[in-house]
């Protein structure tokens, strides 16, 4: 809006929890960064309010401002970013607020591809299944769902026919929850919804299913993030962002591709989550992002929960191999690309905590220790 379990052969799974050192860097700005996307170890791009962008390319040991001339008022709560060179970032907001701008030089020029000009539509998210095919959704409009489709690098944003998608409830969008609504996964797109039910393609968007999860719903409730690792396998986390312990109905999760969806565990996690994500080099571990509490596990595979900072700000983790995730204290965006690699390769995992002041904290995770835990 405005603003884990699956069926398993076996019972017993693994819980892994990393150590995670922070060190503090000044990106430059002091505007609320929103939006985090990173393209490898040392590249990656933020995004945030008063039209700020920033981008790194020595791994966050310094930060750069790469402006959008004539952007000033605009939040911009999504990047999505495939190189130092070409990056898309999405603002929010009534009419003509919301708009999609593309760089393919590494900031230097902008290019407007899209300006909405339906003033009841508002852009919450977009995703990319690569640097040419991508989706921005909007919340609904007199009662239809918004989504737009690009096959030309966003050359072109064509509005998908009304006649292709099920009718939306009143007043349902999405929370603009940094842009991890939405998940894709070769043709199959999936959109998560402030009404708790999740938008469904398995053509490339042409066209769609809509299913009511078990998710619970409400004020301020809903699915906040969704995460696939294949075709079949995926999870949704979310709740009610205005009562962040509260443990209530808040993880789904499915393993037929999203035509249906079971509730992980008595209550879910323990309260609400903004974002949620498979750890790149895993099949069934994941990192979700909310308020401190221990980690929660869940048949199927692992979840690790890190939360908001004594400070007030919430931990964005940042993969080195080009996949992300992440969140602040009003549960923006960050993309999300799971890029299996072979069983028993090592890579760091890179992180930035991307928050209020223009602040950016990197962390480097390691596996520190495993606990088995039989359900």
């Amino acid at each position: 809006m405005r603003s884990l379990a699956w069926v398993a052969a076996a019972a017993t799974f693994v819980l892994l929890q990393p150590t995670a050192q922070w060190q503090d860097q000044a990106s430059g700005v002091t505007a609320r960064l929103r939006g985090v996307s990173a393209v490898s170890e040392r590249v990656a791009w933020a995004s945030g309010a008063n039209g700020t962008v920033v981008r790194t390319t020595d791994g966050g040991a310094t930060w750069e401002v790469r402006p959008v001339p004539g952007a000033e008022r605009l939040d911009f709560r999504d990047v999505d970013a495939f190189s130092e060179s070409v990056a898309y970032i999405l603002s929010i907001g009534p009419g003509e607020a919301s708009r999609i701008f593309k760089t393919t030089d590494g900031g230097g020029h902008w290019v407007e591809q899209f300006k909405n000009t339906d003033p009841k539509a508002f852009l919450d998210a977009m995703t990319f299944r690569d640097v040419n095919r991508g989706f921005a959704f909007s919340d609904s409009v007199d009662g239809r769902f918004v989504i737009l489709r690009t096959s030309n690098g966003g050359a072109t944003w064509e509005r998908i026919p009304a006649e292709a998608l099920p009718p939306a409830l009143d007043g349902e969008g999405a929370f603009a929850a940094s842009g991890t609504n939405i998940a894709i996964s070769g043709d199959r797109v999936w959109i998560g919804t402030t009404a708790s039910r999740m938008l469904r393609s398995s053509d490339g968007g042409r066209t769609w299913t809509v299913t009511q999860t078990p998710m619970a719903t409400g004020e301020a409730t809903g699915i906040f993030s969704v995460a696939f690792r294949d075709a079949m396998h995926g999870v949704a986390v979310g709740g009610n962002y205005s009562k962040e312990r509260e443990a209530s109905d808040n993880l789904v999760y499915t393993s037929d591709g999203g035509r249906t969806w079971a509730l992980a565990g008595e209550r879910g996690l323990s309260g609400f989550r903004s974002v949620v994500a498979y750890i790149p080099g895993t099949r069934s571990s994941l990192l979700a992002v909310g308020e401190p509490h221990l980690p929660d596990a869940q048949p199927g595979g692992l979840l690790q929960e890190n939360g908001r900072q004594p400070d007030g700000r919430h931990r964005s983790y940042l993969y080195g191999d080009g996949s992300a995730t992440g969140g602040d204290p009003d549960h923006r965006r960050v993309p999300v690309a799971d890029r299996p690699e072979p069983v028993g390769r090592r890579r760091p995992r890179l992180a930035h905590d991307c928050g209020p002041d223009g602040q950016q904290v990197p962390v480097q995770l390691q596996p520190s220790h495993q606990r088995a835990v039989h359900g």
